[in-house]
């Protein structure tokens, strides 16, 4: 379709005003503007290394040729200062050698002995198998390797970093997208025992400058178990030390561990929710004293008193009440913050049941013998934006009844949109309603022969692809084999026993899946 249509028409107009007695020999020529009308010049999808071609059909008159030009040009809608000529006739056919983005395609037509030119334009969208897909993190005897089931061609491509440049790295961990805090081209992060490094937004290229090293300002290695974003920072958790880094308008670095004295476990609690926050607090667990930790970096400059940004819960809420009196601490869901225990697991949701654009972090915590959940509401110090309060006491449950919840293998994950926990044990499923008065599992299903290796729902950035964040990932092991299981969730409840899922095949052991969204 023709978005646009500009007719540029160059006029010379002599106008000459003289004061003598010479005569006006009424001496002018006349001719007919021909404005071509164009059809077949519309949007278009192409992926790259495929031919682009389009035969316009010029109406209005006879344009024969010699007695007129053509150009085809592209201008990179996500930045690019210059228009790139891709053909110089009537018909374009042209082999697409354009990077992975949004374009704006041009074709003019150039009256040649007037100069006198005409101008339409179209979207191109050019694609690249990987421009879309899921990222499936693999350990392949140890070794890191990615898989994409691209959503572009629908096939799946294997170790899709093996030639890269990359240095192999061994163990693992997690493939992160984190646009939003860190350099527009590389904004996927691979974390491993061997570290971690940034990869390229189209085909997951890679440079020296990639390793995480160049992120950080302290003296020794990091080895991030995840990042967390939130407000002007981010954090990473390395060995049991947290760092933080903050970036306002500049790329910032990571800097000494923001815990002196006490171990924290490898989990990071923060408002995945909000669009906007500015004085963040995120969640740590000491695992030393055992008790959650809130940090709020902010805290420590001159504007907000310079206080200790790193403390107890009860203490931040009451910092937090001393700045906005009834606007501290919303929620009663327990009446003191829990000390004593271990911390299983922590996870950050979108699921706001108060409305206050605060998403629940649900911290997973134990005796010994029983099984104890508390969901913390995280938010904003200076509340200028989305955010109501500074923190919530959300929800508290008592899940010792569930079946097996204590295994050593079990692996957990939380909905964003449903009151839901899920835990995985073996190749069982159970399903968790947080809701109900008393707290029980229910079997989902069992995958025979099958160990269930990662489990999670996929946290979307894109607004049109919100929906599927009640999508259940499911990645199993069945010898060598790995599997990958999609539950489509909208229509579920959050019921997933009687849901058919997308299967997909042909993996080593899955550790992480995420959805790579388009970026243009």
């Amino acid at each position: 379709m023709i978005r646009n249509i500009y007719a540029y028409v160059v006029l010379s107009l002599a106008a000459s005003c003289v004061l003598a007695c010479s005569p006006d020999l009424g001496n002018y020529e006349y001719s007919d503007l021909k404005e071509p009308s164009v059809n077949g010049i519309e949007d278009a999808s192409v992926l790259m290394f495929s031919r682009l071609s389009m035969t316009p059909q010029l109406g209005g008159g006879d344009f024969p040729a010699g007695e007129y030009s053509y150009e085809w040009k592209v201008l990179d809608n996500n930045g690019g200062s210059e228009a790139v000529v891709i053909g110089t006739e009537k018909d374009l056919d042209y082999e697409v050698v354009l990077l992975p983005g949004s374009y704006t395609l041009f074709f003019t037509v150039t009256e040649t002995a007037t100069g006198l030119f005409w101008q339409y334009e179209a979207t191109l969208t050019v694609s690249s198998s990987t421009s879309e897909g899921w990222m499936v993190l693999c350990s392949d005897g140890g070794r890191a390797r990615l898989d994409v089931i691209s959503a572009v061609t629908g096939s799946t491509m294997t170790d899709v970093l093996r030639d890269n440049g990359m240095p192999q790295m061994n163990g693992p961990r997690k493939i992160q997208w984190l646009s939003d805090k860190t350099d527009a081209a590389s904004p996927y992060y691979l974390l491993t025992d061997d570290g971690a490094t940034r990869l390229g937004k189209d085909a997951f290229e890679w440079k020296p400058e990639y390793d995480f090293s160049y992120e950080v300002a302290v003296n020794h290695k990091l080895v991030p178990h995840s990042i967390v974003s939130a407000g002007v920072g981010k954090m990473t958790v390395s060995g049991t030390e947290a760092h933080y880094c903050e970036v306002m308008g500049f790329d910032g670095l990571y800097g000494s561990a923001v815990n002196k004295d006490f171990a924290v476990s490898p989990y990071i609690g923060a408002n995945v929710l909000a669009a906007q926050v500015y004085a963040a607090v995120y969640l740590l667990y000491d695992t030393d004293n055992k008790r959650m930790m809130a940090y709020c970096p902010l805290l420590a400059t001159n504007d907000l008193g310079g206080l200790d940004p790193l403390t107890g819960m009860d203490e931040m809420g009451q910092i937090a009440e001393g700045m906005a009196p009834g606007a501290g601490v919303v929620g009663d869901a327990f009446d003191k913050w829990p000390e004593g225990y271990d911390c299983l697991y922590m996870e950050n949701t979108r699921y706001d049941p108060g409305n206050a654009k605060m998403g629940i972090t649900y911290v997973l915590l134990t005796d010994g013998t029983g099984c104890y959940l508390y969901g913390v509401q995280l938010g904003d110090m200076l509340r200028y934006a989305d955010c109501t309060y500074v923190l919530g006491k959300g929800y508290y449950g008592d899940l010792s009844q569930c079946k097996d919840i204590l295994d050593r293998n079990a692996i957990y994950a939380f909905s964003s949109l449903k009151n839901h926990m899920y835990y995985a044990v073996g190749g069982s499923l159970y399903k968790v309603d947080l809701s109900a008065d008393e707290i029980r599992s229910e079997k989902q299903f069992e995958l025979s022969g099958e160990t269930i290796t990662c489990l999670k729902f996929n946290l979307y950035q894109k607004s049109e692809n919100m929906q599927r964040s009640y999508d259940l990932i499911v990645g199993s092991r069945k010898g060598s084999n790995g599997i990958l299981r999609i539950y489509e969730g909208r229509d579920s409840d959050g019921d997933f026993s009687e849901v058919v899922p997308q299967k997909y095949e042909g993996f080593a052991e899955i550790k992480d899946v995420t959805y790579k969204e388009r970026v243009y």
